[in-house]
């Protein structure tokens, strides 16, 4: 058997470039990088010479490849790391897994559900593992809030409300490759580029809403065709709501999450996470309250953690543990669709000026897309790679 999984990471953008360090830096054990794949030749010169300065031995150990399906079909390694522009993900990873590879997609699944549906089911059809790179679910707290949310003795949820505006956004960030920010290249803004993590965490501590009125503004804050200002309201199956903030445009940024329940609430902020906890149940202490000003006792108290957080590498090394140990991983592939699922919800909702169903109408949604593709604007790229280090 194994004791090693052979890596090829297609893709060496940002986030392909970061992985490629942290695959080359040890950081993930018995992961070995074999091959990369990009089309792009600077950024294969690139990544040659980084190679030889993280002491990687010499470029001819790896493979360098300029399109992802040629290193798919090739027999140089056992799994795939997909790190492309996001209409690419479905098609690459479906010929992944019929190539017999394992595959580790970064966010999103897709750009719209319908072809992330037809990837989950070639999923289900192979017996390869395949995985989602949601890295912040790796985060101790976000962990800490789900398991505390599942338990159940905190009782139902009643609200929840985040506010997450702490990743700007320049606009050399958005110039800095041709696809960026474009209804054709990239299939939306905020809400498809830096939003796939905390819709994928809304939905898993949460569940998916069943009503979406979302206002997305395009181009508020910078010159682009596609949102970077998201406002939207939810409604859950049990009744309760919630409230969506995002925008790449406002410094200072922040990052709040209350979770509202009938025990009590949950605020994550600022690298803490704080417990508001109820003496009893505010359903029950409202119905038999004798005082119309009265409220329910509660304490406050910071939420222990086991302090671990360790990002994309925690995925990949799950991934790799996975595949060689049948351990669990971080998230399952299939469960990509459900961020999207969200994401695509707010769009149809301001796009259609009014609240959207989940399920919505996946056909009506692509044909909104495409019309907002046929429009897309070409954009001259400037090529710049930049260092994601520290900015998740």
């Amino acid at each position: 058997m194994n004791q090693e999984v052979r890596i090829g990471i297609i893709g060496l953008g940002n986030m392909g470039t970061n992985h490629v360090k942290s695959v080359l830096g040890k950081k993930v054990p018995r992961l070995r990088l074999t091959a990369i794949a990009e089309r792009k030749p600077e950024r294969r010169a690139q990544a040659s010479a980084l190679f030889e300065s993280l002491e990687a031995g010499s470029a001819e150990r790896i493979t360098v490849f300029e399109e992802g399906m040629d290193l798919i079909h090739s027999d140089v390694c056992d799994a795939v790391l997909i790190a492309v522009p996001h209409y690419q993900h479905p098609e690459l990873t479906i010929e992944a897994l019929h190539s017999g590879k394992h595959v580790l997609c970064e966010k999103p699944a897709g750009v719209y559900t319908l072809q992330v549906r037809e990837m989950n089911a070639e999923a289900e059809k192979s017996d390869r593992v395949f995985a989602m790179m949601f890295n912040q679910r790796t985060n101790c707290l976000y962990r800490k809030m789900h398991e505390l949310i599942e338990g159940g003795t905190l009782g139902a949820i009643k609200r929840v409300n985040w506010i997450i505006t702490d990743w700007y956004r320049t606009q050399i960030y958005y110039d800095s490759g041709d696809w960026r920010a474009t209804w054709d290249g990239e299939g939306g803004g905020v809400l498809l580029n830096q939003c796939p993590h905390q819709l994928d965490l809304l939905q898993w501590l949460c569940g998916l809403p069943c009503r979406v009125r979302a206002f997305c503004h395009n181009g508020k804050w910078h010159d682009i065709e596609v949102e970077d200002d998201v406002t939207a309201y939810l409604e859950f199956p049990n009744g309760a709501t919630g409230v969506f903030v995002t925008t790449t445009g406002d410094a200072p940024g922040t990052n709040r999450l209350e979770v509202t329940l009938e025990m009590g609430k949950l605020v994550c902020e600022d690298n803490k996470l704080m417990l508001y906890k109820l003496a009893e149940n505010e359903r029950d202490f409202c119905r038999t309250a004798k005082g119309g000003f009265d409220s329910p006792e509660c304490t406050v108290c910071e939420v222990e953690t086991d302090g671990m957080n360790e990002q994309h590498v925690g995925v990949m090394k799950a991934f790799v543990g996975k595949i060689l140990d049948g351990t669990p991983l971080v998230a399952d592939g299939a469960e990509g669709i459900r961020g999207l699922t969200l994401s695509n919800a707010m769009h149809l909702s301001a796009w259609l000026d009014k609240t959207v169903e989940i399920p919505f109408d996946e056909e009506l949604f692509l044909s909104e897309l495409t019309k907002r593709r046929q429009s897309s604007r070409q954009k001259e790229a400037k090529d710049i790679v930049f260092d994601t280090e520290g900015t998740y």
